[in-house]
């Protein structure tokens, strides 16, 4: 969220000088009179830009398009939640009762939502209770979105609850859809034997698992190294022809690597190709980062020069995975050729790896690669700061 400058508060004297009063306090007269920036000052500014965000798009909301644009709707809620600023959420979302959309599901349902987004359980909860008076059907749309809204808030106990209780309630019946999220909820609070057997509850209740369902246990799975129980959700998984994709891979990619099996890791990215299924930037940075742990140049080289051959761009990660490997082996070449690379990109590795990298070229005797990368990452703003050569000062 931007900053900007609040207004500056004025100190005045309470007493007149009178014709004795010396220089010096003339002068500490006049110092305490200049206005002066001062932290609360820019809060109470930062709080007002807020409260003109807010009443803003109350009055942008009168309009039926604008109440369809759901990005407008989440960018706002999520900047007043980044400020803190709850009573402001309150406020909009609330304002949204007066218009005759409330009576359809689906808005009802994203306001909902929102409050769920911003850690607002109560309001979230409230809002869906008061559904029917707002003349809302609830359905099993409206029954899955409070149960999201469970997991966002961190609220374990009470999905458990709505779950149980709900559906006789409401009369609906929980969906695919319900099943996952309870799958999820149970994953996210490492439940996991729980969260498989809600796998055969959704099969007993007439629905398949789906892709969501096994991407969800397998990365909970591999990530606590449940790796035996992760291989039958994969037996499982191929008995319902359900076909995996790279966000299947991925979890076990990691987990290999981890556990130090990293032939192993290799061999699945082959196993991915041969399936159809293509490697994305997660899948070589873990295999990047397998290699560079075992100290493992060429390999971690060949695999960084893969992304460009399957036309996969490295990220920020990459780029922090690499850098202080390659410094660490003390290749200053190959790490310069890597710094001009990022320093061109969009990606903004921290100050202190690039530093590294000049310092060891300056090290080797290399100052003019060195001056290089300060004068690239001067001039283009890359950090708030000067870089500067050892030497410089």
């Amino acid at each position: 969220m931007s900053s900007f400058s609040g207004p500056l508060r004025k100190f005045f004297s309470t007493a007149a000088p009178t014709v004795s009063e010396t220089v010096t306090s003339a002068t500490k007269q006049a110092i305490a009179t200049t206005p002066k920036p001062n932290k609360p000052t820019k809060r109470i500014s930062e709080i007002a830009k807020l409260r003109l965000l807010a009443k803003n798009f109350k009055k942008s909301s009168k309009n039926p398009s604008f109440r369809f644009r759901i990005p407008y709707y989440e960018s706002t809620v999520f900047r007043l939640a980044a400020a803190k600023q709850f009573p402001l959420i309150q406020d909009i979302l609330e304002h949204q009762k007066q218009f005759e959309d409330i009576t359809n599901e689906r808005f009802a349902v994203r306001i909902v939502s929102l409050y769920g987004k911003a850690g607002m359980f109560d309001h979230a909860l409230k809002l869906f209770d008061e559904m029917p008076e707002l003349k809302c059907e609830r359905t099993v749309l409206s029954f899955n979105a409070i149960l999201s809204v469970c997991i966002n808030c961190k609220k374990f106990d009470k999905l458990e609850a709505l779950f149980r209780d709900l559906p006789e309630k409401l009369g609906v019946k929980p969906d695919r859809v319900s099943y996952n999220t309870l799958i999820k909820s149970y994953c996210v609070m490492g439940s996991l034997e729980l969260a498989v057997g809600v796998v055969n509850l959704m099969e007993s209740n007439g629905f398949e698992p789906d892709l969501i369902t096994f991407n969800t246990l397998f990365d909970a799975l591999y990530r606590n190294k449940k790796m035996d129980v992760a291989e039958k959700m994969w037996v499982l998984m191929e008995s319902k022809n359900v076909a995996a994709n790279v966000r299947s891979y991925n979890p076990k990619l990691r987990a290999l690597v981890v556990d130090g099996r990293i032939s192993e890791a290799v061999d699945l990215i082959e196993e991915m190709r041969t399936k159809g299924v293509m490697p994305d930037i997660f899948s070589f940075n873990a295999l990047i980062q397998g290699f560079c742990t075992e100290k493992n140049f060429e390999e971690a080289k060949r695999w960084f020069e893969e992304l460009e051959k399957c036309e996969v761009a490295p990220d920020r990660v990459t780029y922090e995975i690499m850098l202080p490997f390659v410094c660490d082996m003390a290749n200053f070449d190959y790490a310069f050729q890597l710094c001009k690379d990022v320093l061109n990109s969009r990606h903004r590795v921290s100050v202190s790896v690039i530093q590294r990298v000049v310092d060891g070229l300056a090290k080797d005797l290399k100052t003019d690669e060195a001056k290089v990368l300060v004068d690239l990452a001067n001039a283009n703003n890359y950090f708030h700061y000067k870089l500067k050569l050892a030497a410089d000062g």
